[in-house]
């Protein structure tokens, strides 16, 4: 086993992970270790290469706005063009000079009398421990499948593919297909597979709502605008980051001005599905904007495919061979498509975080859900700061905006503790619960609250643990500069002093 000392672990290396490296770079702050499991860059952009799996917010929105590419081949960015685009802003800040790939860390604890942390991790068949002052976790909501549990599964004698577990060497044409899900991954992959198989079984539990996806290729005479023509690119930026935050208006404080948006998604059914049982089938019931509104103009036509039936009865078991439903029909199968998202609030990387007294994340969290301050600090784990932490998610607009409202927070909070001489940071309890309960209160009205539907926005207790309301300016406001009031701060312990106090 090998010990590596640092100031700065980063874990993750996808938006959040190497935004916090650029930045921290840039401020003068080059003691710093990137650790991530993956081959280079990416995140959730590298691990999801499913058929049709690309991003649903505008190109020009879905991007660092210190590294904004002229270059976008269309409005939305398909998945190989964003993990291109990462690894491209990677490599102008030379970041993995700075990075450990396929080192998947294990677990982690804080050390109270060294106020450090201590981080675990399997690296090239060996076990590495790197000790750090501050860790900053860009781990994600969205790097741990959730598997279905549904009776049997373990038996079929197929073969089962998560959609974040793309198996590219299978070869789906021709095949009999289950598809279980019918959220943001399998209204992608969906049409994809609906080109070539045999024949599909999609299992809805719950209808979503989807709006059109205004998607088109740009012209080259565009690309050499954004290029060339000064502030073109930060008007359009700007222009859909504004008309984003009028939904986000609507969602937080005023769900029924989303009825524009629900006649909008009514209309996309209609133009999409001739049968009047299926249209039925796939309207939802409850309000949109509860969960979350997807964007697809393919969906909806691939489900009135001869080849395609919409399976609305839950799944009782699956066999050797299929899949029965609740209603006693056996459908038999040769590949199960699992598209049922991600451990977002209850994520086994939670266990792996142990704090003060060696509790973690996993076991505070359990009695009221996930909480931070800021969605960045969490009481009883100093020195720790979180990117897309708790309510920090969004359901209308780019969470990379949102990221980098936390690394202005990140770099202010390195700064302002380097400069007092504080090695200890730990927000307080009363700072947290004071947050918390405001965010819960803006709830309290929103569609997520009212809009009647079961999501993944919400946790084990139906508590809305993973959302940020309203405006996003809002957020950025307050992670402008960070806040040492509202943490205990003690002072940076130096080597040598340790060194007496064991000697003593």
């Amino acid at each position: 086993m090998t010990t590596h000392d640092v100031e700065i672990v980063i874990i993750g290396a996808g938006f959040s992970g190497l935004g916090a490296a650029i930045k921290l770079a840039q401020s003068g702050h080059d003691d710093y270790l990137l650790l991530d499991r993956g081959s280079d860059f990416g995140g959730t952009w590298r691990d999801n290469v499913y058929p049709g799996a690309a991003c649903d917010v505008p190109s020009h929105l879905y991007s660092y706005s210190f590294a904004q590419n002229p270059d976008w081949s269309r409005s939305y960015s398909h998945q190989p063009e964003i993990h291109r685009y990462i690894n491209a802003v990677a490599d102008e800040h030379r970041i993995a000079d700075r990075t450990w790939f396929g080192t998947d860390v294990t677990d982690m604890d804080w050390n109270d009398d060294e106020s450090r942390w201590t981080v675990r991790a399997e690296r090239n068949g060996e076990t590495v421990t790197v000790r750090a002052g501050i860790v900053v976790g860009g781990i994600g909501p969205l790097c741990e499948p959730n598997l279905p549990d549904i009776k049997g599964i373990d038996r079929f004698g197929g073969t089962i593919v998560h959609t974040a577990r793309w198996d590219t060497d299978y070869d789906f044409a021709g095949k009999r297909v289950a598809v279980i899900g019918t959220g943001a991954s399998a209204i992608q992959v969906v049409p994809e597979l609906g080109k070539t198989v045999g024949h599909m079984d999609v299992y809805q539990r719950t209808a979503p709502w989807i709006i059109p996806r205004n998607e088109r290729p740009y012209l080259s005479v565009e690309n050499w605008a954004f290029k060339n023509v000064p502030g073109l690119q930060n008007l359009i930026r700007g222009t859909i980051y504004t008309a984003n935050e009028s939904v986000a208006a609507g969602m937080t404080f005023a769900p029924n001005a989303l009825k524009p948006v629900e006649a909008i998604c009514r209309a996309n059914i209609f133009r999409g599905i001739r049968n009047p049982e299926l249209r039925k089938s796939v309207t939802p019931t409850f309000a949109v904007g509860c969960k979350r509104i997807l964007k697809s103009n393919e969906w909806y036509p691939t489900l009135d495919r001869p080849n395609v039936d919409l399976v609305t009865d839950g799944i009782a078991e699956v066999t050797e061979t299929g899949i029965v439903t609740a209603d006693g029909t056996t459908r038999d199968v040769d590949v199960i498509v699992v598209a049922t998202g991600f451990h977002v609030t209850d994520s086994p990387a939670f266990e792996s975080i142990r704090g003060v007294g060696g509790k973690s994340l996993a076991q505070v969290w359990a009695a009221d859900g996930m909480q931070a301050y800021k969605g960045s600090f969490v009481h009883g784990f100093p020195n720790l700061m979180l990117l897309v932490g708790p309510s920090t998610g969004l359901g209308h607009t780019s969470m990379v905006y949102m990221i980098e409202s936390q690394l202005n927070y990140l770099v202010d909070y390195i700064r302002k503790t380097r400069e007092a001489g504080i090695g200890r940071t730990e927000v307080k309890l009363e700072a947290q619960d004071r947050y918390n309960d405001e965010l819960q209160h803006s709830l309290r009205n929103s569609v997520w609250e009212t809009g009647g539907c079961a999501s993944w926005y919400k946790d084990a207790n139906g508590k809305i643990t993973s959302l940020w309301p309203g405006f996003t300016f809002t957020f950025r406001n307050k992670t402008r500069a960070f806040d040492v009031a509202a943490y205990d701060v003690t002072p940076r312990v130096e080597s040598s002093d340790l060194t007496r106090a064991a000697g003593a």
